[in-house]
């Protein structure tokens, strides 16, 4: 990835040593929550970069946001109906089990 940026004529910045999370982690359901919104961000990123690449960085870019979307939907049990795309997505989707 530093490779890349450079190659691109950016400079990279290092990763941070910490991170503050979004909202607090008590349990194992705050821990799955935290999971899918870190792949909801990770979408947004790949969704920019699809939309601000040329074709050879398109497609690879395209891939790392279907599987972000994929993990998400994993993680949340649920889909969003633009995955990337947060100005878009309103809540979550009910999973496809009929109901009785």
């Amino acid at each position: 990835l530093v490779r890349e940026v450079r190659d691109l004529g950016g400079t990279p910045v290092a990763a941070s040593a910490a991170y503050a999370l979004p909202f607090a982690v008590p349990d194992s359901a705050a821990a799955v929550r935290l999971a899918a919104e870190l792949e909801d961000r990770v979408a947004g990123v790949y969704s920019d970069l699809v939309r601000a690449s040329a074709e050879g960085v398109r497609g690879t870019a395209t891939e790392a946001l279907r599987e972000a979307a994929v993990r998400a939907v994993r993680w949340r049990g649920g889909s969003v109906p633009f995955p990337g795309l947060a100005e878009r997505a309103a809540t979550p989707t009910a999973s496809a089990t009929p109901t009785a």
